[in-house]
C-alpha cells in the first residue's frame, strides 16, 4: 500500500500491559481492588522492606498462561524472573520484578484485517469494504508486577498511593509490524477484545488496567533499516493512540526534512495542543541493570498445566465473528458489534437460543438493547432480559404489533420485568386487522380528502403515502400496513 505520509513510512510496535484479574497481588496477599483509600493493601512484601520475601501467585501464572495460548505463542517450559532496577517514587523497592531474558512465552500472532481506505473503526468489519490483512507478530508476553501510582494536585502536593504496588501484569511485546497509526489502533481493540473474552484483563483504559506505550519511528518508503525510536507513554484511549501516533509520525518526519536527527526520547502526548513532548531520554536495557531476582525460584511449566490451561480456553472472538457470519447469516459489521464485549455476545447467543431469528435478533439488539447497555469493565448492565427481546420479536413475527410498535414497547418495557405481551394488552397496542373496520375508516378518509384523491388519480400515485399515514394516525399505529395499503390501492383505483 501506499504510505500516507508521502515518502516516509512509519514503523509502529505496541507494548501493552495488562492487569491480570486476580484479587490479590503478584508477590504477597494484598488485595487489588481499585478506587480503594491510598495506601490501605500494602505490606512488607509489596513495600520492599528488608527481609520480606515475595512468593508467587499461581492465579497470576494461569491467566497469563492463558493470554498467551490465546495469542498463539509457545509456552517455555522454564522461564526466569528478574531485577529491573530503576529509581521512581512510585516503585518503593528500587527495582520491578520481571522477566527479561527467559520469558514465561515467546513468538504469537494478532492478524488484523484493515480497510483500503484507512478507516481504522467499522469499515474493517463491513463485508463490502476493501480490506488488506495484516499480521503484527508478538515477540514475547512476560510476567511483571506494577508500580504505584503518584497522585498529583492533592492540595499543593503530590503523593504516592502503593494500592497498585505488586499489581500482576503481562506486559505483550509487539515486533515493529504496524505502519500506521490506525494499525496501531486496530490492534489495540482486537488485543483488548481477546484478553476480555478470556476473562484474563476487564479492559479498563480509564483506570490503567489496560495501557499501552508505542515505540515510533519514521524511513524512507523502501528502506530496510528501522529509523530511530522513540516511545510515547501514558495514553488512556484508543482515539489518542491514533493521534498521538500520528502527531508523532508528523514530528519525526518534519525534524528529518530539516535535516536533524532523531533522538531516542521517552515522551508523552498533549491531546489539547496535539503535540507530543519529552519527558526523557530512553534508557537502554543496560541501563536497567538486569539481573536474576535471587528470592524467586526457576518457574517451571509443565505440559500437563499448559495442556489444562488451553482446554480452558473458551472461543476467541475472531472463531465467534465467523460463526456469526457463516452459520447465522449476520453481516460481517453486525458480528463484529455483537461481539465487541463477552456480555454482548452472551446476550445476543442467549436471545436466539430461545428462539428468536438470529439477524432479527441481531438488528434489533443494535438498534435498541446497545444504546442502554452500561459497561463497566467484564460487567454490562441491560435495560432487558434475552427472553423479553424473544417474546417481543415473537410478537412481531406473529403479526400481533408492528415493528414500529416492538419499538414503543421496548420504551415501556426497559428498566422493567412487564412481558411484552403485557404491555401490549394494557396499551391496547394490538395490530388491527380486521379488514372491515379498516375499510370503513378508509372509506372516511377518502371522502374528507377530495383534492388529493382526484391527485391520485390523475397520476400522482405517490399520495398513496399520504392516505397510508393518515391511517395510521387513525389508527394510532395499530392497522396492519400490508392490510392498509392493499385496501387504500383498491378503494383508490376504483373511481379511475
Amino acid at each position: 500500500m501506499a504510505s500516507a505520509y508521502g515518502e516516509y513510512e512509519p514503523v509502529i510496535g505496541l507494548e501493552v500491559h495488562a492487569q491480570l484479574l486476580t484479587r490479590t497481588k503478584l508477590f504477597c496477599g494484598c488485595k487489588t481492588s481499585f478506587g480503594d483509600p491510598p495506601n490501605t493493601h500494602v505490606c512488607p512484601v509489596c513495600l520492599g522492606l528488608p527481609g520480606a520475601l515475595p512468593v508467587l501467585n499461581g492465579e497470576a501464572v494461569r491467566l497469563a498462561v492463558r493470554a498467551a495460548l490465546a495469542l498463539g505463542c509457545t509456552i517455555q517450559d522454564e522461564s526466569v524472573f528478574a531485577r529491573k532496577n530503576y529509581f521512581y517514587p512510585d516503585l518503593p523497592k528500587g527495582y520491578q520484578i520481571s522477566q527479561y531474558d527467559r520469558p514465561f512465552s515467546l513468538h504469537g500472532v494478532l492478524v488484523l484485517q484493515m480497510p483500503k481506505d484507512g478507516d481504522s473503526k467499522g469499515k474493517a468489519a463491513d463485508a463490502a469494504a476493501e480490506t488488506y490483512e495484516r499480521r503484527a507478530r508478538i515477540l514475547r508476553i512476560h510476567m511483571e508486577e506494577d508500580a504505584g501510582k503518584n497522585l498529583h494536585g492533592v492540595g499543593s502536593s503530590s503523593i504516592v498511593d502503593l494500592n497498585r504496588a505488586g499489581t500482576p501484569l503481562i506486559e505483550i511485546v509487539g515486533e515493529p509490524d504496524l505502519r500506521g497509526a490506525a494499525e496501531a489502533g486496530e490492534y489495540l481493540r482486537k488485543l483488548r477484545e481477546v484478553l476480555m473474552f478470556i476473562g484474563v484483563n476487564d479492559g479498563n483504559l480509564e483506570q490503567g488496567s489496560f495501557r499501552c506505550d508505542a515505540n515510533v519511528s519514521v524511513r524512507k518508503v523502501g528502506e530496510e533499516r528501522l529509523g530511530t525510536r522513540t516511545e510515547l507513554k501514558n495514553i488512556n484511549s484508543f482515539r489518542f493512540v491514533e493521534e498521538a501516533i500520528d502527531v508523532e509520525i508528523r514530528r519525526q518526519i518534519a525534524e528529518l526534512e530539516a535535516g536533524r536527527k532523531i533522538r531516542q526520547q521517552t515522551r508523552g502526548y498533549n491531546s489539547d495542543k496535539r503535540e507530543s513532548y519529552l519527558l526523557r531520554d530512553k534508557e537502554n536495557d543496560a541501563g536497567y541493570r538486569y539481573f536474576p531476582e535471587p528470592d524467586l525460584p526457576l518457574l517451571t511449566l509443565s505440559s500437563v498445566f499448559v495442556d489444562g490451561v488451553r482446554a480452558s480456553l473458551p472461543e476467541l472472538p475472531s472463531a465467534r465473528r465467523a460463526h456469526y457470519v457463516e452459520t447465522l447469516g449476520l453481516t460481517a459489521y453486525a458480528a463484529s458489534v455483537l461481539t465487541g464485549h463477552p456480555q454482548i455476545a452472551a446476550f445476543f447467543e442467549e436471545t436466539i437460543r430461545l428462539g428468536a431469528d438470529a439477524t432479527k435478533a441481531a438488528n434489533f439488539v443494535q438498534a435498541e438493547v446497545l444504546r442502554d447497555v452500561e459497561q463497566r469493565g467484564l460487567e454490562a448492565r441491560f435495560p432487558v432480559t434475552p427472553t423479553q427481546v424473544r417474546e417481543l420479536l415473537g410478537l412481531v413475527e406473529a403479526g400481533t404489533i408492528s415493528g414500529k410498535q416492538a419499538k414503543e414497547v421496548y420504551a415501556k418495557m426497559r428498566g422493567t420485568s412487564d412481558a411484552p405481551a403485557d404491555i401490549v394488552a394494557s396499551a391496547g397496542m394490538a395490530v388491527m386487522s380486521d379488514t372491515s373496520a379498516i375499510e370503513a375508516i378508509a372509506k372516511r378518509l377518502i371522502e374528507a380528502n377530495p383534492k388529493q384523491v382526484t391527485s391520485y388519480r390523475g397520476g400522482k400515485t405517490n399520495l398513496l403515502g399520504f392516505f397510508v399515514g393518515q391511517m395510521m394516525k387513525e389508527t394510532k399505529g395499530s392497522a396492519d400496513p400490508a392490510i392498509v395499503n392493499e385496501i387504500l390501492k383498491r378503494l383508490l383505483g376504483e373511481g379511475s
